[in-house]
């Protein structure tokens, strides 16, 4: 994405400030201090609050801490049907009203559904916020959808599945990743869920879902823009306060047992080309040691082989050896469940998998045999740190931050700490968990074999 001329010359001003000091906090303070507010109702439910004056406009999101990691086999995929059934009605709102009252009011709306939590969010102009707010503290207590409304909206998620999915040979490869990659975590379901599950749901795997998990105790409210914190907490204890506390599920660890050894697998699919993923085994940022440096050192060697024009990876495989027409490299260290650290790729015609998946692996061990420089490393820091700067630019990336890190079990109150952590990787630190990690016993390779697309008449 191209940068506007003010967050050039920002990046630019970022990079001087933290190579010529070597000081993140210096830079980081002048960010701008925000005012961050929490606060917990008696019924369970947690409420934060960002304020930022620099327009009249307000975010407003609620996050169950629930998706399809806690879904059971036979049911994948009830987690994103119920984020669609959310729009059906309650009592007071009419099916597909939700959304029209919300556009009344100017605003924007939307939903989404992941492997860790599904989250609901509205973005109005300020004195909209209590109207928004009430709609949403409804649907939490009160959702009141009938069994057509259900078996229309399932069949518009079982065509969404064709779509992203069925139809598409990159989905098809990530979902082969995942089922491979896991054998007992339930990140091994697709989100969306298998085919099967979806014809096979009934309205009461929906309604239950949303009677288990849909509490206040198992929510957050997020809210970020041009308010006032004690008078957004009175008005979320008159909306949200009434709603019931709940006993919730008890969840079980799942956890993944140690893979031994490379694994393979071959999608063949309608595509143009042939792509390839390789995904290792890799921790993610535990809640209780924030200052593993393993987490962080995996986030900035992400950056050092993808996270520039000319960085490693695209400028030895695409560029050099022109083994592959584009390569990218995945990494998220914040997360309910286990990692894995991404490398994916679409070759280029006439290379054969061999050759190109040889060709990463041989990046790979020159940067842990050569090191990293340090002046590559500061640039990289650089990058990594104007990025999630650029994320607090508007009131909805705020939430967005909050949220998303409160969900994986880390306060908002580490994430400068970990812009911080960041900071301090070493080159060494980076080789280290390279050499630890991108190895043979936690490899997963998945393979697309295109086949010929059907001709239409």
């Amino acid at each position: 994405m191209r940068l506007s001329n003010y967050q050039t010359i920002f990046a630019s001003l970022l990079t001087l400030a933290i190579l010529c000091c070597g000081n993140y906090s210096v830079a980081a303070n002048q960010l701008g201090e925000v005012d961050t507010h929490e606060y917990q109702l008696s019924n369970g439910l947690r409420l934060i609050v960002r304020e930022d004056h620099r327009a009249p406009t307000v975010a407003h999101m609620v996050w169950y801490r629930v998706g399809s990691m806690d879904e059971t086999n036979g049911r994948t995929g009830v987690a994103h049907v119920l984020e669609h059934m959310m729009f059906k009605g309650t009592e007071k709102v009419k099916a597909g009203e939700f959304s029209r009252l919300v556009a009344a009011l100017g605003g924007r709306e939307n939903a989404f559904t992941s492997l860790d939590y599904t989250a609901y969010f509205q973005q109005v102009e300020k004195s909209k916020l209590s109207e928004v707010m009430r709609l949403e503290a409804d649907r939490m207590a009160n959702l009141n959808f009938d069994d057509a409304e259900f078996s229309k909206e399932i069949n518009v998620v079982m065509e969404e599945r064709r779509l992203r999915t069925e139809d598409n040979p990159s989905s098809l490869l990530n979902e082969a990743l995942m089922a491979n990659a896991y054998m007992s975590s339930p990140y091994r379901h697709p989100v969306i869920g298998w085919m099967n599950d979806l014809e096979n749901m009934q309205p009461v795997d929906a309604r239950n879902w949303y009677s288990s998990w849909y509490a206040p105790n198992n929510a957050t409210v997020v809210i970020s823009g041009d308010v006032d914190p004690e008078q957004v907490r009175q008005m979320v204890e008159k909306y949200y306060g009434p709603v019931s506390f709940r006993e919730l599920p008890v969840r079980k660890p799942q956890l993944e047992p140690v893979q031994l050894g490379i694994k393979r697998a071959e999608v063949k699919a309608p595509a143009d080309s042939a792509q390839i993923v390789m995904a290792w085994k890799v921790p993610h940022l535990n809640p209780a040691h924030l200052d593993d440096y393993e987490p962080y050192a995996l986030e900035v060697l992400s950056a050092v082989l993808d996270g520039y024009e000319n960085a490693r990876l695209n400028r030895e495989i695409v560029k050099k050896q022109r083994l592959a027409n584009e390569i990218n490299v995945g990494y998220d260290m914040t997360s309910r469940g286990p990692q894995l650290f991404q490398i994916s790729a679409v070759l280029a015609k006439g290379k054969s998998q061999a050759q190109l998946e040889f060709g990463i692996r041989n990046a790979i061990q020159n940067l842990v045999k050569d090191g990293i420089l340090e002046s590559e490393l500061k640039r990289i820091k650089v990058r990594l740190l104007s990025e999630q700067i650029y994320k607090r630019d508007s009131v909805f990336g705020q939430a967005m931050e909050i949220g998303s890190t409160e969900m994986a079990g880390i306060s908002w109150r580490s994430i400068d700490k970990m812009l911080e952590e960041i900071q301090q990787v070493t080159p060494e630190q980076v080789c280290a968990v390279a050499k630890k990690y991108l190895i043979d016993n936690g490899l997963t390779i998945v393979v697309l074999d295109p086949q010929a697309r059907k001709k239409t008449k």
